[in-house]
């Protein structure tokens, strides 16, 4: 895999499988944000499910998540290892749960990355306070509670 957009779906796809499903908002959250940002303009969004399930695939092998990492690190530029962070971040957050087998995804996606503790946690932060606003286009009342 040499194609960064198929890296950051494959860092989306590892932290949404970590727990042994995907929720429905776990996957809608993947959707829009291939169909949204930037990041993914020259990616053909038709190719979203073919590229999760070589994804899952890979992790049905022998040493299946090691060698997801290896090709994620690979395929991504420097500049790009807090995206694909923070999206994999965005995804757990996006049911407004986290599992423990989750969170130990994003710490070990975070090593393999080498993002900084400093900016990982700044990215988890604002991941935790944007699943505050998840399915709505309206503000609501600040809500210590969710975070």
């Amino acid at each position: 895999m040499q194609d960064p957009s198929a890296a950051l779906i494959y860092a989306m796809v590892l932290t949404s499988a970590a727990d042994g499903s995907m929720s429905d908002a776990e996957l809608q959250t993947m959707g829009e944000m291939v169909s949204r940002l930037p990041v993914f303009g020259d990616f053909d969004t038709d190719r979203l499910p073919e590229v999760a399930e070589e994804c899952a695939a890979l992790l049905q092998q022998e040493d299946g998540l090691a060698r997801a990492f290896e090709r994620i690190r690979a395929a991504l530029p420097t500049r790009l290892r807090e995206t694909a962070y923070a999206l994999a971040c965005d995804v757990v957050a996006a049911d407004q749960t986290a599992s423990q087998e989750e969170l130990r995804l994003l710490e070990m996606l975070r090593e393999a990355l080498e993002v900084e503790r400093l900016p990982a946690a700044a990215i988890e932060r604002a991941a935790r306070a944007g699943s505050c606003f998840a399915g709505t286009t309206e503000l609501r009342p600040y809500d210590r509670s969710r975070l």
